[in-house]
Parts: C-alpha cells; structure tokens; sequence
C-alpha cells in the first residue's frame, strides 16, 4: 500500500511541478511579447523583460530537473490561460499603441498569474518539504518581480 501512495504523491508532485514549468514558459513568451511591444527608447523596461525571462529560464530549468528527478516527463508547452492572455495582449496592443502603461499593466497581469499558480500548487499538502522550499523560494523570487513591474507600471501613469 505505502508503494501506491508515494507513487500517488510522485505523480501529484509531477503534475504541480508541470504546471509550474508551463507558467514560466507563459512567463518567458509573455515577456518576449512585451519586448515586441515596447520601444527602443524604453531600454530600461526592455532590460527588465529580458531579465525576466532569463530567470524564467532558469526556474523552468530547476522545476524540469525536479519533474525528471521524480521519473517524469517534462512540460514544453503553455498553459491554455496563459494562450488566452498572450492573445488579449495581443489585441490589446492593436487598440492602444503599445504605450508603456499598458504593456507594464499586461506584464503586471501576467506576474498576478504566476503568483497564484505557485500558491495554489504550495496549498497542496503532500508535496515534499525539499519541493515546498524550492517552490517557496521561487515564489518569493518572482513576487520581488512582480513589486518591480508594478513600480514601474505605477511610474508611467
């Protein structure tokens, strides 16, 4: 029976860990967006979203260790929301001119997103405590990212 259960667990942690590996590849492709969209003249904002997604990079690549670790396969795709975010985005921008508010303001949504992706899968109580804290870690680590978009966001008003 107790092989039934860390097995249960196993699969549980692979699906939450995935799920987290897809917010961040939303994360990376949202930035690369936001970088389309913003003007060279904006080069402060443009080095953020370029540093965003370099850390994406590298909390995706922390997570798919985990997932490979746990004997699972990892994700490579997005998640549906994040496809629906990246499209409002996209019609968004065609109405507004890619201003600096508005991209910052998306950016900020997309950071909401993550945070809630990384509560909701720390609300699960069987997940290893080495996970917890590296999912803990992680969360802290883009919620500092995320105070530092809506800083700007609130600047550009």
């Amino acid at each position: 029976m107790e092989k039934t259960e860390a097995t249960t667990t196993s699969k549980e942690t692979i699906e939450i860990l995935n799920d987290l590996v897809a917010i961040n590849n939303d994360r990376i492709e949202g930035y690369e967006r936001a970088l389309d969209e913003t003007e060279e003249k904006d080069s402060d904002i443009r080095r953020l979203f370029i540093a965003m997604i370099d850390e994406s990079r590298k909390l995706r690549l922390n997570l798919a260790n985990e997932v490979q670790t746990l004997g699972g396969k990892s994700e490579t795709g997005t998640t549906a929301s994040g496809k629906l975010y990246r499209a409002w985005m996209d019609v968004k921008a065609v109405f507004t001119g890619h201003d600096r508010h508005t991209v910052l303001a998306n950016c900020e949504r997309g950071e909401d997103a993550a945070q809630k992706a990384y509560k909701d899968a720390l609300e699960d109580n069987n997940l290893p405590a080495y996970i917890r804290t590296m999912l803990t870690e992680q969360k802290q680590q883009l919620r500092a990212s995320h105070d530092r978009v809506k800083a700007l966001r609130d600047a550009a008003k």
